[in-house]
C-alpha cells in the first residue's frame, strides 16, 4: 500500500489506540509514528512507521456492526491461505484476538509497495496505458475466480455449498431491515423484484466481494501492472457473477449522471477505461459463462442494492452519532440515489 492518492493522516481521536501495547505485542522494535488512511468506510486502516519497515494495521470501526462483519481473524486467515496460490495478497505479520489490547481484534500485514489507483490517475498515463490497466485489473479478478478452491482446505471451508445467490438475497435484505433509519425510502418493490428474479449459482469459486481499482496496488515502476489486492473483509466462496455484479455497482462511467460521478471513488471514468458492458463481456468470455443482457440485469440490480445496504449501514452509524467522521454524511443521500437507480432498471 502506498500513501500516493490516499495520504496517511494523523489518527482521528475517536480511532486512536494504544501504540505502546501494539509495539510490545509485535516485538519488532519501536513504532516511531502511526498514521491513519482516510480512504474506505468500513474497517480502519493505519500505517505503522518503524525504523526498518512500514506495516499496515487493520481493525474494525466503533459502533453497531452487522453480525459476522469486520471479522479480523477471518480476513487474516483468508489472505494467509491464499498467498501460496494467488500472488497479489500482502504478507501477513500477525493477528491479535485479544480485544483488551486496543479495544478490538486486529491484524498486521506488510505494506505492499506501489500506488493505489484512487479517484484520478496520473495525467502522464496515456489512453492505451489506462486501457491496459483496466484489462489487467479484471484479468486479476478472473485469476482469483480460477483458483482451485477444492485443492486448498482452508479456502474450501469458506463455502456453504449451492444456494449462494439465495443466501445473499436473504442476508442483505435482513441487514437492510436492521439498519433502517427514519429517512430510509421504501425498497419493498425492489426487494420483491430481486427475490423473484434470482438465478441459480453459476459456480462456486473464491470471490473477493469488494473488487475495485481502489482496492488494488499497482507497481511503482509500471502503473498498468497490478501487484496487490487489498481489503479481503467480505471474501468467501460463492458465485463469481455476484462478485462481478458487486464490482460493477462501483464502476462509474464517463457518461453517468452528475450524482453518480460524485459517488465515484476510483478512476473508472478516465479516458481509456472500459464501460461496464465491455468489462462484463470480456470477463464472461474469458471465464466461459454465457450470460444474456436480460440475465445480467439481476446481477447489476443486486450489486446496486447491496451497495445501498452497505451505505445504509454506514449512514446508520453516522445518523446515530456512533461516528463523527464527516465523510459519512453523504451516505444517506447516496442510499436515496441508489434506490432511484434500482427503480429505473427494474421498472418498479
Amino acid at each position: 500500500m502506498s500513501d500516493d492518492g490516499n495520504p496517511a493522516k494523523p489518527v482521528r481521536d475517536e480511532d486512536a489506540f494504544d501504540t505502546a501495547a501494539v509495539q510490545e505485542w509485535l516485538g519488532l522494535g519501536p513504532i516511531e509514528e502511526v498514521r491513519q488512511f482516510p480512504g474506505g468506510a468500513s474497517n480502519l486502516t493505519y500505517l505503522l512507521r518503524m525504523t526498518d519497515r512500514e506495516l499496515i494495521l487493520r481493525r474494525p470501526p466503533s459502533g453497531q456492526k452487522a453480525a459476522g462483519a469486520h471479522d479480523m481473524g477471518r480476513e487474516h486467515r483468508i489472505q494467509a491461505a491464499l498467498a501460496p496460490v494467488f500472488p497479489y495478497v500482502p504478507e501477513m505479520v500477525g493477528f491479535c484476538e485479544d480485544e483488551a489490547l486496543i479495544g478490538s481484534p486486529f491484524y498486521v500485514m506488510a505494506k505492499v509497495e506501489g500506488t493505489v489507483p484512487r479517484r484520478d490517475l496520473p495525467p502522464t498515463m496515456s489512453r492505451d496505458d489506462v486501457s491496459t490497466l483496466c484489462g489487467n485489473a479484471w484479468d486479476v479478478l478472473a485469476e482469483l475466480h480460477s483458483v482451485d478452491v477444492a485443492a486448498h482446505p482452508e479456502l474450501a471451508a469458506l463455502g456453504r455449498g449451492e444456494g449462494y445467490v439465495g443466501r445473499q438475497v436473504a442476508g442483505w435484505t435482513s441487514r437492510f431491515a436492521k439498519a433502517r433509519t427514519e429517512d430510509t425510502g421504501d425498497w419493498s418493490a425492489i426487494e420483491a423484484w430481486i427475490a423473484a428474479h434470482q438465478p441459480d449459482d453459476v459456480a462456486q469459486v473464491l470471490i473477493h466481494n469488494d473488487f475495485r481499482l481502489d482496492n488494488l496496488v499497482v507497481a511503482p515502476d509500471d502503473p498498468t501492472r497490478v501487484v496487490g489486492v487489498l481489503d479481503w473483509e467480505m471474501a468467501t466462496v460463492g458465485d463469481p457473477l455476484m462478485d462481478l455484479g458487486g464490482s460493477m455497482a462501483y464502476w462509474v462511467e464517463e457518461s453517468d449522471d452528475e450524482f453518480f460521478q460524485m459517488f465515484r471513488r476510483q478512476p473508472s471514468q478516465a479516458p481509456g477505461m472500459w464501460t461496464r458492458a465491455e468489462i462484463v463481456e470480456r470477463y464472461t468470455r474469458r471465464m466461459g459463462y454465457d450470460v444474456s443482457p436480460d440475465q445480467w440485469l439481476f446481477y447489476e440490480v443486486f450489486g446496486l442494492y447491496r451497495l445501498a445496504v452497505i451505505a445504509q449501514q454506514i449512514w446508520y452509524r453516522y445518523f446515530h452519532g456512533q461516528t463523527t467522521n464527516e465523510q459519512y454524511a453523504v451516505f444517506g443521500p447516496a442510499v436515496g440515489y441508489l434506490e432511484s437507480r434500482c427503480r429505473r432498471l427494474t421498472g418498479t
